[in-house]
């Protein structure tokens, strides 16, 4: 009897954990100094773990977009695939050079100051070509990307998280085809839209910027007289 229950149990946490990774579900709680956000997309969801502990600026600046709901109605609209390699690469995602949804820019915190390197499932901030560049973008990684590490001379990317659950969505949107584009983006955009319909923190209280939510207010084209 003691046998058949203990083989009960096994089944039974076979099937939550089953369970849990086809919902996107992380299997365990909180952990200190990481806060976790759920984002849902139009291929499934995807859930990360801010380190908040090491890179407190850049998860800050990420969960203010998160609690405004600047990212809800975005798109992840580029999949960047190493061509030795087209299983491995990085997506991209955020609001783009959207204007009404940009937040005031902040310091680059670097791999060497946080000790985060760009991994396999590491969340980063995208940036332009100044390092204090970064804002509402963001790209998650397929395999390991040293290159986007800092080094001497090169400041790299501010990683700040990795992905806990979802992965198999990421390589869903990696896998998508791709064209046009410019320069770095060159046939990397996505060309059927990826949404990302919402984005929220699992752990703590929202904290809202209270900043105007411009790209809400919907216009009407002049009447004519």
């Amino acid at each position: 009897m003691r046998r058949f229950m203990i083989g009960l149990l096994a089944v039974a946490t076979l099937a939550t954990a089953g369970s849990a990774q086809r919902t996107g579900q992380p299997l365990s709680g909180p952990k200190p100094g990481l806060i976790r956000v759920r984002i849902v997309t139009s291929e499934g969801p995807i859930i990360l773990a801010l380190d908040a502990r090491h890179a407190p600026q850049t998860s800050a600046n990420f969960l203010a977009y998160v609690d405004d709901g600047r990212f809800d109605g975005t798109d992840f609209y580029r999949a960047s695939r190493q061509k030795s390699a087209p299983k491995l690469g990085f997506i991209q995602a955020g609001i783009r050079t959207d204007a009404r949804r940009i937040l005031p820019p902040f310091p680059l915190e670097t791999t060497a100051m946080t000790g985060i390197k760009h991994l396999d499932a590491t969340i980063s901030m995208a940036r332009g070509m100044t390092p204090a560049s970064a804002g509402g973008n963001f790209f998650i990684t397929i395999g390991p990307a040293p290159a986007m590490d800092a080094r001497p001379g090169y400041p790299g990317y501010a990683a700040f998280g990795h992905v806990v659950a979802g992965m198999d969505v990421v390589k869903r949107i990696l896998a998508k085809p791709t064209g046009g584009g410019m320069d770095a983006f060159k046939d990397q955009m996505i060309l059927k839209r990826v949404a990302l319909v919402s984005a929220r923190r699992l752990d703590g209280v929202a904290k809202p910027t209270g900043l105007p939510r411009a790209w809400l207010i919907k216009t009407r084209p002049d009447r004519v007289r």
